[in-house]
């Protein structure tokens, strides 16, 4: 309205729907309502758990206050938001009362008693037992002020006082007390009131003949302080349980802004607040703030009456039970769109165009403050220009959404959250050593704060909002306390050595998600920060030992000129094979070599894994020096190397010298495995298969569960071949096995597996080869396409098929290069007992020729001897 001179442009007043939220207060206000007239209750229980408090916290700016108000006005009876459901009679009388405990009211413990007080007036009759406490407190509190004269001048007050209906009503009760102790009631006050009280405390029955409430004379007697009006909050539920069933009524405090109430080391007036709540079960109190109620923590004894699980089991984290804790969540998007579209309108028309609509919700994350600071943004630059801003123009953050959450901390907090701000997520170690802190009490305050999200169950717990944490790192440039460069970069160090410290103490098997997040994490901080690679060589050495492949982020596409990055790059390429043709891996990891900013303790990642991209694209020469610079290097991939070459010289055909090279391997070189990958194509399945066995175990053993996948996936495809019912069981497992991983070529071996297992069943085996080896083919995995066609050739070897066999054994051709794969071809002869083409290249087979072709004779009639069996029963 006073931004701008244009008479057309409307200022419109938008309120999120908040549905959940208000179906929370409906369901909270059915349980305090159904406990109040349940025929066990009992007002004057004051140790049972207490089930009475709906908290309702957030970050600042996303329009607690608001709800708060909203909700207040839906009670009294006031159209809300047309999505709000409606009270029915089954609620009855319900009488809300809101109080906003900001320092700016300025409201203490007096004004919030009065404040309940004056609103349950309303009711029509007195409230004597509170009352006569009441009466006792303001003469000694308050001596020769009238209490009419005090709430005139009380501004906080004024709104509560309607028609001077409190005064009536103690007047009544002070004259039905003047009655019982023989004293005009015009003279009952200062001590003639102490003495009337007195009096009542030496004939106890007169006192329960005046309210019926047992603790009545205790507290009338004790000496009138705040405390003692804190503990007659339970002689006004008292007096609310007594108002007959017609009548009764169910108050509802909404109390606003509770984070104003005190800090972790002064909660007196929580304390006082805490009382009150304790005291009166038969009321509703509704607390909004932006912290979340730690009622439920028994750290607090001492500081407040009740405390603990036991006393408030509502409000510990995961209560399902309402009344409980709420965080009031982010906008969604479309609450978002709808705030933007209806808070600036000319002619009935959206300002705010569409486009600039959708960026905003985008960059709010649903944290109004940042719409409403955008929406300033927006008018201002409208109005400047005459022309709607373009959308690059709100590519700055907000200072302003900074200062109102810094504003709120302490100087160790802001720290904190500073140094947070370089976590993608962080427990309360990582956080207390990024900031420099020998003590956790700092990182406990923030993770309460509203902005700090909870992931349970995970490695690091908490995150930031992604809005602030952006806004911590880009747009703290005029807070007093602000950090350097030089800051950061230290802070980044501490955060690096923190994740290298949670990393090592996982040892040489460290938890696979412990792994990622170390080296996710620490390659953003060592890149972001130019830092020393320092422990991530081991940690990525560690993840590239097994197969499982989770996606590891490169950061920036193209920048390599810092060891960081260009390891991230080779990870993430060496990951993204799995998912994606084996030239675009090798084509990124030629990128880095040509680089040369790796150590050199690192250069054998890249060349190793393009070593493997080149045999997987069929180029064996290539791949073969990459294999032997490896191998040659004596590096921590050098056995990996060796066994590399090794698969090379099966590919060719040449067995009894790759046979001879994996007796050496050892286990580091996955020698059982390799053994089982030479063995199969000797027709030798039952050996290959107890040697896969092995192979999975031991990586079961060692924790390796990418590698034991793969195991398990080569055994299902080996037992395939000779037993079917096995093969299917073998099959299950692997699929289980892989299932959340991303192995590729395992993936495709089980497919194959499959077509093994159906070979001589059914009549679509063409059309599954033909798929299976295309997709082999979009992932450039050589080997598994002709692996496909392979077991095409099986198939049509079991049931007798030569036209389907010449088909198979041409398609197998077009993979053989040289003397790459020649071998598979040679096979398929053998199955049939011909005599292979005199072109093809011949392999060298472990115990000769003819004891090969038997044996994959035997296997093409061992299957077809199972299917006549069957056929037979």
């Amino acid at each position: 309205m006073f931004r701008t001179n244009n008479r057309a442009l409307t200022p419109v007043d938008v309120f999120a729907n908040r549905i959940e939220e208000w179906e929370a207060v409906r369901r909270s206000l059915a349980a305090v309502v159904a406990q109040r007239r349940a025929a066990d209750f009992d007002v004057e229980d004051v140790q049972h758990p207490r089930h009475n408090v709906l908290a309702l916290y957030g970050v600042g700016g996303i329009g607690k206050s608001t709800l708060s108000q909203r909700i207040a006005e839906r009670l009294s009876g006031a159209p809300g938001p047309e999505h709000w459901t409606a009270l029915d009679e089954r609620f009855g009388r319900v009488l809300p009362v809101r109080i906003d405990l900001s320092h700016q009211a300025g409201a203490g413990f007096e004004s919030v008693m009065l404040a309940v007080r004056l609103a349950l007036a309303e009711i029509g009759r007195p409230l004597a037992a509170f009352d006569l406490a009441l009466a006792r407190y303001w003469e000694h509190r308050h001596p020769g002020e009238p209490l009419e004269d005090y709430l005139r001048s009380h501004t906080f007050l004024n709104r509560y006082d309607r028609g001077g209906n409190l005064r009536e009503q103690m007047a009544s009760t002070v004259g039905e007390l003047a009655q019982l102790v023989g004293i005009p009631g015009a003279a009952l006050a200062g001590r003639a009131l102490h003495a009337a009280v007195r009096s009542l405390r030496e004939r106890g029955r007169n006192a329960r003949a005046l309210s019926g409430c047992r603790r009545l004379p205790d507290i009338l007697e004790a000496e009138p302080t705040e405390e003692t009006l804190a503990y007659a909050a339970h002689l006004l539920a008292w007096d609310l349980a007594q108002i007959p069933a017609a009548d009764s009524v169910t108050p509802v405090v909404l109390l606003d802004t509770f984070e104003d109430v005190g800090d972790r080391v002064h909660r007196d007036l929580e304390r006082l607040i805490q009382r009150m709540v304790w005291l009166m079960p038969n009321v509703l109190f509704i607390v909004t703030g932006r912290n979340r109620l730690r009622w439920d923590d028994q750290g607090l004894e001492g500081q407040l009456d009740w405390v603990g699980p036991e006393c408030w089991p509502n409000l510990v984290p995961g209560a399902t039970a309402d009344p409980r804790q709420y965080r009031v969540g982010y906008l969604s998007p479309q609450d978002g769109e709808d705030y933007l579209s209806r808070r600036l309108v000319v002619d009935e028309r959206a300002l705010i165009g569409e486009e600039i609509r959708r960026v905003l919700v985008r960059r709010s994350g649903g944290l109004p403050l940042y719409l409403d600071l955008a929406v300033m943004r927006f008018l201002d630059l409208h109005e400047r220009t005459g022309n709607a801003p373009a959308v690059d123009e709100f590519d700055a953050e907000f200072p302003a959404l900074l200062a109102r959450i810094f504003r709120d901390l302490s100087d160790e907090e802001r720290d904190v959250l500073r140094a947070v701000s370089l976590f993608d997520s962080f427990s309360v170690d990582l956080a207390a050593a990024a900031a420099g802190l020998d003590r956790d009490s700092a990182v406990l305050r923030l993770t309460d704060r509203p902005f700090v999200e909870t992931a349970p169950g995970a490695v690091w717990p908490y995150h930031l909002h992604e809005l602030v944490r952006t806004a911590v790192r880009s747009a703290d440039t005029s807070s007093e306390d602000r950090w350097s460069e030089r800051d950061w970069r230290r802070a980044a160090q501490r955060a690096f050595d923190a994740l290298g410290a949670e990393f090592e103490r996982g040892g040489r098997e460290p938890s696979r998600r412990v792994l990622l997040g170390c080296l996710r994490q620490g390659l953003s901080l060592a890149r972001d920060h130019d830092l020393d690679l320092g422990w991530l060589a081991d940690a990525a050495y560690a993840y590239v030992q097994d197969f499982v492949w989770e996606p590891i982020e490169s950061g920036s596409s193209t920048n390599l000129d810092a060891p960081a990055t260009a390891l991230a790059a080779s990870l993430s390429a060496i990951a993204q094979r799995q998912r994606q043709h084996r030239s675009l891996t090798a084509e990124r990891l030629r990128e880095v070599l040509a680089a040369g900013t790796l150590p050199a303790g690192l250069r054998e990642l890249p060349i190793y894994f393009l070593a493997e991209c080149e045999r997987d694209l069929g180029n064996l020469t290539v791949s073969l020096e990459g294999m032997r610079a490896v191998a040659d290097g004596g590096g921590r991939l050098a056995p990996d190397a060796a066994r590399g070459i090794l698969h090379l010289t099966r590919r060719l055909g040449h067995f009894p010298e790759a046979i001879a090279a994996a007796e050496g391997l050892g286990a580091e070189g996955k020698k059982e495995r390799t053994v089982g990958e030479i063995l199969w194509t000797q027709g030798s399945i039952g050996p290959a298969c107890a040697s896969f066995a092995q192979a999975r175990d031991l990586a079961v053993d060692r924790r390796q569960h990418g590698e034991a996948a793969l195991c398990q996936a080569y055994l299902a495809f080996s037992a395939a071949f000779a037993d079917r019912a096995r093969a299917i069981e073998q099959i299950d497992r692997a699929d289980h096995m892989l299932r959340g991983s991303q192995a590729r070529f395992a993936e495709l071996q089980v497919t194959n597996a499959r077509l093994l297992a159906d070979a001589g069943h059914g009549s679509d085996l063409l059309d599954r080869a033909t798929e299976a080896a295309t997709l082999a083919s979009h992932n450039g995995l050589s080997s598994c396409v002709a692996y496909a066609k392979f077991a095409l050739c099986f198939h049509a070897a079991v049931i007798g098929a030569p036209d389907l066999l010449r088909t198979g054994r041409e398609w197998l051709g077009e993979s053989v290069r040289g003397a790459e794969f020649a071998y598979l071809v040679e096979l398929t002869y053998f199955m049939t007992g011909e005599q292979a083409p005199a072109d093809l290249p011949r392999a060298r087979w472990i115990d000769g020729t003819e004891a090969t072709r038997a044996r994959w004779t035997g296997l093409v009639l061992d299957r077809r001897r199972e299917i006549s069996g069957r056929r037979g029963e």
